[in-house]
């Protein structure tokens, strides 16, 4: 199941880029490295570094699972400027520590702000624009655009 889910996002990954005239060296390793397997996970490594988004399904052949990755793939420089990470499960047999915590019903996507705070739920696929929305008013991330814009970032 690893292999096919990894082909899937190798092939949404690569689909946009056949599209770009050059890729940026520096930024590809960074958006690469943002969608990460989330069954054996702890979110305590993430806590006042990340805000991880975790998507949840059955199966990685959910059609939500499919179209939400869809979503969050062509916009992954947009995430990863907002520190985000994307752990995705579609093992519910496993019972990984990310569903003992959050207790997922088929599809879910959820958001946790880097203080640890599930922050946001959504039972059907979500935009990459309103996640952005949603992150962009929250006070943390308001303070680290300040700061960027006072470091002239």
């Amino acid at each position: 199941m690893k292999p096919l889910l990894t082909l899937v996002f190798a092939s949404l990954l690569a689909f946009p880029l056949t599209a770009q005239e050059a890729p940026s060296a520096p930024a590809e390793p960074a958006l690469d490295s943002i969608i990460i397997d989330g069954t054996d996970v702890d979110l305590k490594q993430f806590l006042w570094k990340n805000r991880p988004i975790v998507v949840f399904a059955d199966s990685p052949n959910d059609p939500r699972f499919v179209r939400q990755m869809e979503l969050l793939t062509s916009r992954l420089d947009d995430l990863a400027e907002r520190d985000v990470v994307i752990l995705t499960d579609t093992d519910p047999d496993k019972r990984s520590p990310l569903r003992e915590r959050l207790h997922p019903r088929g599809f879910m996507l959820v958001l946790i702000v880097k203080d640890g705070t599930i922050y946001l739920r959504k039972p059907l696929p979500y935009d990459v624009r309103e996640i952005s929305r949603t992150i962009d008013k929250l006070p943390m991330r308001q303070d680290e655009v300040r700061e960027r814009r006072a470091d002239g970032i």
